[in-house]
């Protein structure tokens, strides 16, 4: 009797389980040897890798994060100057206390006369053993650091980097005509890698849309919301000829970086802030009259 020949179907079907794996490897070594050819070849292999469960989501989104960083700059992520704040170095011990409790941050810059002038960086633990110490220092000026000073065309990885080797975790981003143009922490750089860093300082608030409607038949703004989307979404006509975005507009009409729960009327709108912490503004509650 003449054997019949064994069916070999299933070898031609796809590999999976430890073959498929054994693929991805194989793609990896050929990737440390000289491919992929570019970074998209890169993202594209990783993601395989997370479809074939090597490696999990979020780990995907830490080096996808990590990749998108070595392109960016400083200008792309650090907190613009009309929502970041200094500390004026003639404050009262008492005054700034108050700031530095209320906010709930560690590091901010202190300025002269002139906001331009930044002076140092100031230590919340610095300012509290100044206040507690017996014959402690008499100004502010006595307690300050040395201030970090970058362009905004610094790349994020070389930030980060230095930030590392020097142990700084606040920069002042120093415009072309050398004016102080925002501030950036060691936190706002590892945000772009691992995603938003919340504390208990921090509101939730919906990643959905900049711009959510609630059922009360108000909104909640997103600060970082581009005048340009608000007026077109409410058909208002802010100007943002100096300020690109609505927490920066609310923030100069107020006159100063305002607190959870502080309050502006700007014509048919009410804006009450939401969520704010010693640097910029997060959120806003919107109201909106005679609609």
């Amino acid at each position: 009797m003449t054997a019949m020949p064994e069916d070999d179907s299933s070898h031609s079907a796809a590999p999976d389980g430890p073959e498929r794996r054994r693929s991805w490897f194989e793609r990896l070594s050929s990737a440390i040897t000289g491919e992929p050819g570019t970074r998209d070849d890169l993202v594209e292999l990783l993601r395989d890798a997370q479809a074939d469960d090597l490696i999990g989501a979020d780990t995907l989104r830490m080096m996808e994060g990590a990749i998108a960083v070595s392109d960016m700059t400083v200008g792309d992520v650090m907190v613009p100057r009309s929502q970041m704040v200094s500390l004026p170095v003639e404050a009262r011990f008492i005054d700034l206390m108050k700031q530095v409790v209320e906010s709930g941050h560690s590091r901010f810059p202190v300025h002269g006369e002139d906001k331009d002038e930044i002076l140092g960086i100031l230590l919340a633990k610095d300012l509290l053993r100044g206040v507690v110490a017996d014959n402690g220092p008499g100004t502010v000026r006595e307690l300050l650091r040395p201030a970090v000073l970058i362009p905004e065309s610094k790349k994020l990885n070389v930030l980060l980097r230095e930030f590392r080797q020097s142990r700084n975790h606040m920069a002042i981003v120093i415009d072309e005509y050398g004016g102080v143009a925002g501030v950036i922490t060691i936190e706002d750089v590892l945000e772009e890698i691992v995603g938003e860093i919340d504390d208990e300082h921090d509101e939730a608030e919906d990643p959905a849309a900049l711009i959510a409607a609630q059922a009360d038949g108000q909104y909640v703004v997103d600060a970082l919301t581009p005048i340009d989307d608000f007026n077109e979404r409410f058909g208002a006509d802010f100007d943002d000829d100096e300020y690109d975005t609505i927490g920066g507009l609310v923030t100069a009409a107020i006159g100063h970086l305002p607190e959870a729960g502080e309050e502006l009327t700007l014509g048919r709108f009410s804006f009450r802030v939401a969520s704010a912490d010693a640097r910029r503004l997060h959120a806003l509650h919107l109201s909106i009259h005679g609609d």
